[in-house]
């Protein structure tokens, strides 16, 4: 990218940031009183106070300087000495004391803001359709986070300062310049609407820029996350240079949006010092005119002199709000973006409470799609019966792991009802809906905690007896002691100090433990070798004992036992049987069988002379 210092460079635009909305400086304002602010009013009446206390001590001390010049160096008044010096570490006393109350109210409000927008936007993700979540990389997120709250943050108590210790010192020094000399006063601030004017056109080009840098910086920390990640695809695939090139462009890119927005800021201080600096030499060419004359003292000249000087920074914090005001919304577009996300998913008003009493899951004509995309599947009816175990076969993409997100109710079916014993999911609570179900994913979703902790997720109030009981019943406490802090041994991100099998064996535990009525499988087994199949197997099957088991699997060795085998195919469901019956059915289950094994003979009854192959080892891609 060639170096522009001055003016911008040109760089293609990315396509509207998906976590953003358009809101208002006015709306963002009101949200920021109204949810923020006005529940702390006791805080904000205290540093108001304290900046009223500051601008009237700013005030004071031109008229100490007048005092001084006149009856001391002037008028050669010993006396007034003592008393000068008194007020001046009065006034200063006060002063000081009056900025560390004020410095530490705003600071306090300004870092109790950010805390209650993360805190907001944490509950609005753990709510948000898991359809949003899925469709937006988590680094995203993260920026949001710990970018662009910050960038509120920032900006809100920039804007508090500025517009009420501000403009209360901008006041008070201007009626000390007024009653001084009205004509100098009107000298000096004469300028300043041209100068709002000018730093006012830089608004929407602050704005855009600002946003648009917002948006690299989430790229940035999507392509950070994504790489770690996948740091040894990366490097095995020898692409190192191609990721540090995607990472130069978007850091470039996030650069340039940074110093558009720094040129439109950077323009505020020179145009205020340059117009006050015209009204500074009006007032000098008045002064020196009268003064000759003796039309004006020389203390009242220094003392609207130092009023002018401490009116300055004031006055170009003032006349830079805009600006400052513009990189808030712009952040504050993309944070409320998250936090405002309609969801679609609610609990019903009149929800009621999950009357359990055999466990029994019904699907009566249930069809469903993401969003504008083509049915998944439609007049999907099963009834999986209480203590049974239903097992979901068949290609990837024909809808499996949607139907136990359905039961679940992660998402709602487009047309027909999911039941549990004859009750529809959708009238009931989503507390008591899963708490009376378990999940066993596919990769075992645990958390960079203690062992015992993942264990007893959700269940706040186990003993650690009952956590080792659970993972003596899901093969686990021989693994877990060999640790040399037992269960008290942190797991690593994602479970990264645990292999395969040993993940899922915790995963099992912690569904043991929860002891729900019903059971959903999510193909447990597919990340697992042969051997660590075989003691994950035994685990399994006792915690489906009498149970109501809803399962997805792509090895067909673990849907042997299951008391009904549905096969789906493009949406539809294609076979029903057992695992006998389909294999002598001859059809698509029979050749998704004969692809993870080979046939010694031409019998397809399921006997002894059917031998497991190299390729029954590889599972059928997931979904």
């Amino acid at each position: 990218m060639q170096e522009k210092l001055f003016s911008d460079n040109k760089v293609a635009d990315r396509d509207s940031d998906i976590l953003s909305e358009d809101y208002t400086t006015k709306a963002v304002a009101k949200r920021i009183w109204e949810e923020h602010l006005h529940p702390r009013i006791k805080l904000v009446l205290i540093s108001s106070f304290a900046m009223i206390i500051s601008a009237g001590t700013t005030g004071a001390v031109p008229l100490l300087i007048q005092r001084a010049t006149d009856d001391i160096f002037v008028n050669k008044d010993t006396s007034m000495i003592y008393y000068i010096c008194a007020a001046v570490i009065i006034v200063t006393t006060l002063k000081s004391f009056a900025a560390f109350i004020s410095s530490v109210t705003v600071g306090y409000l300004g870092e109790k803001f950010v805390a209650d927008m993360r805190i907001k936007m944490f509950d609005g993700l753990t709510k948000a359709d898991l359809s949003w979540i899925e469709g937006i990389h988590s680094g995203k997120f993260l920026a949001g986070f710990l970018n662009d709250a910050t960038l509120i943050r920032n900006t809100a108590s920039r804007t508090l300062v500025a517009l009420v210790e501000n403009s209360l010192k901008v006041v008070a020094l201007t009626a000390v310049m007024i009653w001084i000399d009205w004509k100098m006063a009107i000298m000096i601030m004469i300028a300043l609407p041209l100068g709002v004017y000018l730093l006012s056109r830089q608004r929407k080009k602050m704005h855009s820029s600002t946003k648009k840098g917002l948006v690299e910086t989430s790229e940035l920390s999507t392509l950070i996350s994504q790489t770690l990640r996948s740091l040894r695809i990366v490097r095995a695939y020898g692409q190192e240079h191609k990721e540090l090139d995607r990472a130069q462009s978007v850091i470039n890119r996030a650069m340039e949006y940074t110093m558009r927005g720094m040129r439109a800021r950077a323009i505020s201080s020179p145009a205020v010092e340059l117009l006050t600096g015209l009204g500074f030499a009006l007032v000098i060419y008045y002064a020196g005119t009268n003064g000759i004359n003796g039309d004006v003292s020389y203390g009242d000249f220094t003392a609207f002199m130092a009023s002018a000087m401490l009116i300055y920074q004031p006055l170009k914090s003032l006349a830079t709000l805009q600006t400052a005001i513009q990189e808030g919304v712009a952040a504050a577009s993309r944070v409320y973006g998250i936090i405002d996300r309609d969801v679609a998913l609610k609990e019903k008003p009149d929800a009621k409470d999950l009357k359990l009493t055999s466990g029994e899951i019904t699907f009566e004509n249930v069809s469903f799609s993401y969003e504008d995309d083509a049915p998944l599947f439609e007049d999907f009816s099963l009834t999986v019966p209480p203590g049974k175990t239903v097992a979901l076969v068949g290609p990837s993409g024909g809808g499996k792991s949607t139907i136990l997100n359905l039961v679940l109710r992660f998402y709602d079916p487009t047309k027909g009802t999911v039941k549990i014993d004859d009750q529809d999911i959708s009238n009931l609570t989503l507390k008591t809906l899963r708490e009376a179900t378990a999940l066993v994913t596919q990769e075992p979703l645990l958390f960079d905690d203690t062992i015992a902790n993942n264990i007893a997720y959700g269940m706040a109030n186990a003993t650690q007896e009952e956590i080792e009981a659970a993972a003596k019943a899901a093969a686990a406490d021989d693994f877990i002691k060999n640790f040399p802090k037992g269960y008290d041994s942190t797991i690593g991100e994602a479970g990264n100090n645990l292999s395969g099998g040993e993940k899922q064996r915790i995963a099992i535990a912690r569904a043991i433990l929860k002891d729900a009525p019903i059971l959903l499988l999510d193909e447990p087994t597919s990340a697992l070798d042969s051997k660590s199949e075989a003691t994950f197997q035994k685990a399994l099957d006792g915690l489906m004992k009498g149970r109501t088991v809803l399962m997805i699997a792509h090895r067909l060795t673990t849907v042997k036992q299951a008391d009904l085998i549905c096969v789906l195919a493009h949406g539809k469901m294609v076979e029903m049987g057992t695992y006998e019956e389909l294999l002598k059915k001859g059809g698509l289950f029979s050749e998704l069988h004969s692809t993870q094994f080979r046939t010694t003979t031409n019998n397809t009854d399921g006997s002894s002379n059917t031998e497991e192959s190299q390729s029954a080892k590889e599972q059928i891609p997931a979904e």
